[in-house]
């Protein structure tokens, strides 16, 4: 029994830890990078102030310091960093695109602020905005950020401010963690079980925000250590803003299950009389999503379906490719909807937009970026082109480029235009040398061989670099750096490169990313402080089902060939039971239970979560009768035995 490991292996927080990286120095920006953000400051309309007058319409207060800690003193938000050298009179750096730099400025405004009559936001107190509507007699929350922390600031500054409500009700628009991460900070689970709060949720919530965090949990969760840029330092050569607002807190994420599914457009609910209307969204942004309309207040939620930002199809971090037709087709929706009656549109970021003329052009706009990417790619696509080569040719008009909430600060033109290539066509680009091309570590030292050697590929990479080449610097480099990772001048090379293309670069994941790898090349992997992908709460909200499919996900191919048994597991508490099979080196499971299983296992579903929570050990389990194993318990640990363990640390920019 002392062999014997249980199911999912360490589970911890989603969130990046409050430190920051302190190694090699940053280099300054190149006069090349210099004279790219200078010619930004011609090319577009910085004269304009709105984004500015709206980002801070309606300040009702603010606090002084806005750093907030957990129950053990550490730091999970501070938006002090930032404001050392981020500020509203300070122009851009040379080190900084100056729109991403004027995007930085307005994500550091912060406070409460009135959106309408009876709605509220607290807005710079995490990636995302918390919202307040009032009710007769408490608070309806709309996204209560990722933190219960952070979350519970923004109650306790609404209620010393507005007078102390109770929250009534909670609404999660969609399956991403920083929309309902924090909702332990502001609800009482207790009084969700007994009725007192409502939570609401569009239809399939709960099964995506679980399964985006197990499945691909591990590699999702590692490269979203480059996409938000949480591990680096606060200035001008580092972090600056996420796009979607500054970057993500830093505490134990939770989830309470919803207790009202939505189901369909024009779905009516009204709570402590507030009436709202819901549009369902799938397949845009997230693939469990909704809007809301507030008929009394004349008041458009948009959930982050339009944010004042060009948004992902495809986000940097990993995840199935979004439907940009699709997501065009529900903005026509909204405007049809309600465009002759919304007076003010908010959302989960950013700042609110007022005025029926100006909120439907905003609409349309918005519309037309998504439509506009989706047809011409695959206009492009279907002349011949590849994903590469449409990213270089697809340019927006002056109307949808000029407009500041269609810029590219989250998702860019560019790697969206490829989602949608990919989206259709896949990954093979059709020309048969691509079909089975080598990977890195193989090509690596080819390309520097036919380069005339190690040496001859470094001096004229120095002269690319030296005129200003980056792109085509980066794309040599790469293959130095994966022939030889133990020469010290191409990685070194390779960081300055990736460094001043995070330095011109308009969109915080992309600045993230590039600066992220410089900072892997120069100083190696990082060993700590990265993000997990479950806390306790998605672990007690996966169904066994889910559990098996990550299991398979685990199995070890070799060290399950040849191997053929099964395993019954019994959830009395459930009702439940299932069979795993293991054969052909597959994992599979059915709720159709095996009269000839090799061993049976027998626990309530609180036992598994414990276990795996490492809250219990396996044999205080066993021990205290909480797990039953019967049969051959060889024939188990066999089993454990092949299941891998991922490592969350794997390279990237190196071999």
């Amino acid at each position: 029994m002392t062999q014997i490991r249980f199911i999912v292996a360490a589970v911890a927080a989603v969130g990046v830890t409050a430190s920051v990286i302190a190694a090699t120095p940053s280099k300054p920006a190149t006069p090349f990078t210099k004279q790219a953000n200078q010619q930004v400051l011609q090319e577009l309309p910085f004269a304009d102030k709105q984004d500015f007058e709206d980002a801070q319409r309606g300040l009702i207060a603010k606090e002084d310091v806005v750093t907030i800690k957990d129950a053990k003193g550490n730091v999970v938000w501070d938006l002090e960093q930032y404001k050392k050298y981020i500020a509203l009179d300070k122009a851009a750096p040379d080190t900084v695109n100056p729109s991403l730099w004027r995007n930085a400025q307005l994500g550091l405004l912060n406070g409460l602020f009135k959106v309408t009559d009876r709605i509220y936001q607290v807005r710079g107190y995490d990636l995302s905005n918390i919202t307040f509507v009032q009710g007769d007699t408490g608070w309806i929350v709309f996204d209560p950020l990722i933190s219960p922390e952070t979350a519970r600031a923004g109650l306790e500054l609404i209620n010393k401010h507005l007078g102390k409500r109770p929250v009534v009700a909670v609404v999660y628009s969609h399956s991403h963690v920083d929309h309902y991460g924090g909702v332990r900070g502001i609800v009482d689970a207790q009084d969700v079980v007994g009725g007192k709060v409502q939570i609401l949720a569009p239809e399939h919530f709960t099964e995506h925000a679980v399964s985006e965090n197990v499945i691909a949990g591990n590699a999702m969760a590692r490269r979203a250590v480059y996409m938000y840029g949480a591990l680096l330092p606060r200035n001008a050569q580092g972090g600056v803003n996420g796009g979607l607002g500054m970057t993500t807190s830093t505490g134990l994420a939770g989830l309470i299950l919803p207790t009202r599914d939505i189901r369909k457009t024009g779905e009516e609910v009204t709570i402590d009389g507030v009436k709202m209307v819901f549009q369902m969204t799938p397949g845009t942004e997230a693939p469990a999503e909704m809007n809301t309309w507030f008929p009394q207040f004349k008041a458009l939620w948009m959930a982050e379906n339009a944010t004042n930002t060009m948004h992902n199809i495809l986000t940097l971090r990993g995840a199935q490719v979004r439907d940009a037709l699709k997501w065009s087709s529900y903005l026509n929706e909204t405007i049809e909807t309600w465009g002759g009656d919304v007076e003010v549109k908010f959302q989960s970021h950013h700042w609110p937009r007022w005025g029926n003329a100006n909120v439907v052009d905003y609409f349309k706009k918005q519309r037309d970026l998504y439509k506009y990417t989706h047809d011409q790619s695959v206009r492009l696509m279907n002349q011949g082109y590849t994903g590469e080569e449409i990213s270089e040719m697809i340019k927006l008009p002056a109307e949808l480029d000029n407009f500041w909430p269609n810029r590219g600060y989250y998702g860019t033109l560019r790697h969206n235009s490829r989602a949608v290539y990919q989206r259709y066509m896949g990954w093979y680009n059709g020309n048969p040398s691509n079909l089975n091309n080598l990977p890195p570590e193989m090509v690596g030292p080819k390309y520097v061989e036919f380069m005339g050697g190690e040496a001859a590929l470094l001096k004229k990479a120095r002269a690319s670099y030296d005129k200003g080449e980056y792109r085509w610097v980066a794309e040599v480099l790469k293959h130095a750096v994966f022939a030889n990772p133990k020469n010290s001048e191409g990685k070194e090379l390779l960081a300055d490169t990736l460094e001043q293309l995070g330095y011109q670069t308009e969109s915080g994941p992309w600045r993230s990313v590039y600066l992220q790898g410089a900072y892997e090349l120069r100083n190696g992997v990082p060993s700590a402080g990265g993000t997990q992908t479950a806390t306790p709460d998605t672990i007690r909200a996966m169904s066994p089902a889910m559990l098996f499919d990550f299991l398979a996900v685990r199995l070890n191919s070799g060290k399950a060939a040849g191997k053929k048994y099964t395993i019954n597991i019994d959830f009395p508490d459930l009702k439940q039971a299932y069979t795993l099979s293991v054969e052909n080196a597959v994992l599979n499971h059915t709720r159709k239970r095996s009269p000839e299983a090799d061993v049976s296992l027998s626990m309530d579903k609180a036992t598994l979560d414990a276990i795996q929570l490492k809250e219990v050990s396996l044999e205080k389990a066993v021990a205290d009768g909480k797990l039953k194993i019967t049969g051959n318990a060889a024939v188990f640990e066999d089993f454990m035995a092949s299941l891998d363990n991922f490592n969350f640390w794997f390279n990237i920019v190196t071999p």
